[in-house]
């Protein structure tokens, strides 16, 4: 029920950021046409694909849910680890199209209407804050990779959008133009930041990694503490989805002792301590 209201919450979360943010890119796009900015065009391009990453986010969200099958036993979980690497490698793309077009404009500087680029760059800013909290109040960015991944992209549009704001202001006071592509490369960093913070968990999950909340050792030291466990080998911890961990191992056991008292009992302990709840454990005996 509790992963229920978080879906709810993560869905709605989402598509309000996508409702401010699609609004906001054709006030930016229009900017764009009336300063000549490239820092602009960089922050627009940003946020069309902030835009971008919240549909296929909210596309994952709704394959994630659904039922398992006999082909896909675990069901459609993955898709949203999925959705996060894809959105982590066009963050990538985008900031090295933004340095190739920041290059350009180093050696063919152009003039920019930079007040009207300051005004549009601090509506894009708001925008961002605004979905930014929508999404944080309404779902789970910490714990849920998916989400995280879209909420990463408009926190790193917000930072940009600063940075072209400050940009603008240089430029109307100095009528320095080569200010603009300066900021347009800090934006680009900004992107490839973001990017690395989406994908590094997305691939350690899909290569199966121990989850980062949790320890192995810690887990085979808390089984073995169990009465009548002597040994626990071929111990794997993975990540399906975010909030959904699976565990296996085989439980070396005292012949003379119930060994399904002592399996209910490391179950037990597996979910109350570290928050396991998906685990299939092999019990053996000395015999």
């Amino acid at each position: 029920m509790h992963h229920h209201h978080d879906h709810k919450g993560n869905k709605r979360g989402l598509i309000i950021a996508l409702l401010i943010t699609s609004g906001i890119i054709v006030l930016q796009f229009i900017g764009v046409l009336i300063t000549n900015s490239m820092a602009l065009l960089a922050d627009s391009a940003h946020m069309l694909n902030d835009a971008l990453s919240l549909v296929i986010s909210l596309i994952a969200m709704i394959i994630a849910t659904k039922m398992a099958s006999v082909k896909m036993t675990y069901g459609y979980h993955r898709f949203e680890i999925l959705a996060a690497l894809f959105n982590g490698m066009l963050l990538f793309v985008m900031a090295g199209l933004i340095l190739i077009e920041a290059y350009e404009r180093v050696l063919h500087p152009a003039s920019v209407n930079s007040l009207t680029m300051v005004v549009v760059a601090f509506i894009g800013f708001v925008a961002n804050l605004l979905s930014a909290w929508q999404m944080k109040s309404h779902g789970d960015v910490h714990n849920n990779v998916n989400l995280r991944s879209a909420y990463l992209h408009i926190l790193g549009d917000a930072l940009s959008s600063i940075g072209v704001i400050i940009g603008g202001i240089l430029m109307t006071i100095t009528q320095w133009y080569m200010v603009d592509p300066v900021i347009s490369g800090f934006v680009a960093l900004m992107i490839l930041r973001s990017g690395w913070i989406v994908v590094k968990p997305a691939i350690h999950i899909l290569m199966e990694g121990t989850p980062s909340t949790l320890n192995p050792k810690e887990v085979q030291q808390s089984i073995e503490s169990i009465t009548g466990v002597i040994d626990v080998h071929d111990l794997h911890i993975w990540t399906i989805t975010s909030g959904m961990d699976v565990f296996t191992c085989h439980l070396l056991v005292q012949d003379d002792l119930g060994s399904q008292q002592i399996l209910q009992e490391t179950l037990s302990k597996l979910e109350k301590e570290f928050n396991i709840t998906h685990a299939t454990i092999q019990v053996e005996t000395k015999g």
